[in-house]
């Protein structure tokens, strides 16, 4: 059976856009981890990619499975995408870039899967994309709504809350979602308010959370045996979404049929998350939320940019 390998860094965010790489295109997958030994090792890297060499002495990398045949390399990140490279040689197989492979040569990689925020440039191997890859499964959503359903008999439409943690691009504070929670609670009379965290909520949201009254709510900090957004996503006819992470609210804006409210703006500066946002924006998968409720339910049809990944690879 053919199979994609994904070479991972670790990180969540990174592997699971891997991940739903792999499944939208049709295919298992395995996945080993890749780490530098030391930071030096890194910088080589990319020393060693800009001068056409390849080596294994880099980095470490976990054992393949035994008797894994692959049809394609898989990684996204950073750290994945040199150890992806020297993978994809060994086995004689194409390697997909996930996310933009900044300082890297891009011409060596078959195919790169570039989020339009990082300004890539035009080139046969590289495919824009608007958002970052999600797996559009509706046999996984039903289930996660089922599972959902299971756990609290909703009563009437509802509207859900995705909270994640402070970042460079996008600061958050008690004060400034306090402010986004009041307006919300007063604009959804009438509807289930239901909230979820993140691993990265600090304690004092937290609290803040704690003093409203939401319907359903699952702080990630003392709950983390339930992931309720893929339900959110599927069962909400309205959902907020702190502007953190960009894993979150591609999903919001693929996946479901909620309008989409984006909370905790960045500040104006010209960064990746402040573009990615205005894209959205401007295609009305997304509103900024300022107070009052938009109509932003246009979904991002990811199918394409699949296909075309999938002729570059030769799959």
């Amino acid at each position: 059976m053919k199979k994609l390998l994904i070479i991972s860094d670790g990180k969540a965010g990174h592997e699971n856009q891997s991940r739903a790489f792999c499944q939208a295109l049709g295919y298992a997958c395995d996945c080993v981890q890749v780490r530098y030994p030391l930071r030096v090792c890194k910088g080589l890297s990319y020393l060693a990619d800009r001068l056409g060499i390849v080596s294994r002495r880099l980095f470490r990398m976990d054992a393949l499975p035994d008797g894994g045949y692959y049809a394609a390399v898989v990684c996204a990140g950073s750290t994945a995408f040199y150890p992806g490279k020297v993978t994809a040689r060994r086995l004689g197989a194409p390697v997909a870039a996930i996310l933009y492979p900044g300082g890297y040569r891009i011409s060596t990689f078959d195919c790169v899967m570039a989020p339009v925020f990082d300004d890539a440039p035009d080139a046969p191997n590289v495919i824009h994309i608007p958002a970052n890859l999600t797996a559009v499964d509706e046999a996984f959503y039903a289930r996660a709504a089922e599972a959902f359903r299971q756990r609290h008999a909703q009563k009437a439409p509802a509207v859900g809350v995705v909270i994640g943690g402070p970042t460079g691009f996008s600061p958050m504070t008690a004060e400034t979602l306090r402010g986004h929670l009041d307006a919300l609670f007063a604009l959804t009379a009438g509807r289930e308010r239901w909230v979820t965290t993140s691993r990265r909520t600090p304690p004092e949201i937290d609290a803040l959370i704690d003093g409203y009254p939401f319907d359903y709510k699952i702080i990630c900090r003392r709950d983390t045996t339930f992931n309720p957004v893929p339900a959110f996503v599927t069962l909400c006819e309205r959902l907020f979404v702190t502007a953190d992470s960009t894993g979150m609210i591609s999903e919001a804006v693929t996946c479901g049929g909620a309008r989409v409210e984006v909370l905790a703006v960045p500040s104006g500066k010209d960064n990746k998350f402040a573009r990615f946002l205005d894209g959205l924006a401007a295609g009305g998968a997304a509103h900024i939320f300022d107070g009052t409720l938009g109509d932003a339910r246009a979904k991002i049809d990811l199918s394409p940019v699949f296909e075309q990944a999938r002729r570059l690879l030769r799959l």
